[in-house]
């Protein structure tokens, strides 16, 4: 009775000793350029997929269908998903066509996945595959536009894909413009190669609140700002990737540049990134609560004023802090709720603002933000 079990074990032990003696002999090719066996390309696959849905079950889509997220999350794209997957004219590069397995076909693969499952493969990556989880992992704010690019991308041809890319920018060397004094300011060819799909050749940030305006702003916050990002102390999947390519008189070129820029074009060019809809009157009432807790603070909330280190001027307490007068409302909100869920980061003065935020509420940030972003049309 006890036999066919002395066989069964024996026979196990021999299959494991057996693999063993396989793995460590070392038989088994590991090279790029053989490929995958098909059983083995089949059982990874089915394995990815299988794990890809059950891990992004309960996941919560927000809204995707919004122009400024689609933008942001094509910025996002160019910066560090291009080089391995491509633009819409389907040319990658070469090496990447000898990458086993290979990236997938975007405008094949989108349509056949869910948003939550896109958001947990750019969100955490693939094992094995050369698929990077994203640099930082509390960005959720800033993986969810990438998904909505996803999302549109299948559509896109090559013009649609750099259109919301770039914009109106033109990458042409030998760019000028006009300075805050009035003189000619060569563009840097950083700028026109990097920076400007986002924050524009003229610092205003394609206009739709998910970029900052960086014309005008303070050259010392930005080169400050630019060395976190380098360092890896502002959290930023986008940011910090650009920034570790910098050398430090590319930051501070960089730096220099944008702040000589004029900070405003216009008035009609500013409050683009309004989406509340609200009337004249409940503006007025947001703007004066907004520059009420901007002036005197909440003491009961112990939150201080604002202004004693952001006045309602382009010079604040300090040059290492940013003049916030005319920034975009919605980039400001979202800045105060990444200071209050720690997961913003910056220079030695970023933690300073989480004692002085902790304490808002969602209404009052979005009239204090609402006030600061109003200021130059008032």
């Amino acid at each position: 009775m006890k036999r066919p079990w002395k066989i069964m074990t024996g026979l196990i032990l021999v299959i494991a000793i057996g693999g063993i003696l396989v793995v460590v002999s070392g038989v088994i090719p590991v090279k790029a350029s053989s490929g995958h066996w098909e059983i083995t390309r089949w059982f990874l696959n089915f394995t990815k997929e299988r794990s890809v849905a059950t891990h992004s079950t309960g996941i919560k889509v927000p809204d995707l269908d919004n122009q400024a997220m689609i933008v942001k999350g094509a910025g996002h794209y160019e910066a560090g998903c291009r080089m391995c997957h491509g633009k819409p004219d389907g040319i990658r590069p070469r090496l990447v066509s000898l990458m086993t397995p290979q990236p997938p076909n975007l405008k094949t693969i989108v349509p056949e996945r869910k948003p939550q499952e896109l958001f947990y493969v750019v969100k955490h990556g693939i094992k094995m595959t050369g698929m990077p989880a994203w640099p930082e992992l509390k960005r959720d704010d800033e993986i969810w536009p990438v998904v909505a690019f996803l999302l549109k991308y299948p559509e896109l041809d090559f013009n649609e894909y750099d259109e919301l890319v770039w914009g109106q920018h033109q990458k042409q060397s030998g760019q000028s413009i006009d300075s805050a004094e009035g003189t000619s300011l060569p563009v840097p060819h950083l700028v026109i190669e990097v920076c400007a799909g986002c924050h524009g050749v003229d610092g205003q940030g394609r206009r739709l609140g998910v970029f900052p305006r960086l014309a005008g702003q303070n050259e010392a916050y930005l080169r400050v700002s630019l060395e976190a990002y380098h360092q890896d102390k502002r959290m930023s999947g986008t940011m910090e990737e650009l920034a570790s390519r910098m050398n430090q008189e590319e930051i501070q070129e960089v730096s220099r540049y944008y702040s000589r820029l004029k900070p405003f074009l216009s008035n009609e060019s500013q409050g683009s990134d309004k989406t509340n809809n609200r009337d004249a009157q409940e503006e007025d009432a947001s703007f004066e609560r907004g520059a009420q807790i901007a002036a005197e603070g909440i003491a009961g909330q112990d939150v201080p004023a604002c202004a004693d280190c952001h006045p309602a001027t382009r010079k604040p307490f300090k040059n290492a802090y940013p003049a916030l007068i005319g920034q975009y409302q919605d980039y400001l909100e979202l800045q105060i709720r990444l200071f209050q869920n720690r997961s913003r980061g910056g220079s030695q003065s970023a933690n300073l603002m989480h004692a002085a935020v902790d304490g808002l509420k969602p209404d009052q940030i979005r009239d204090v933000c609402f006030y600061y972003s109003e200021l130059p049309e008032r």
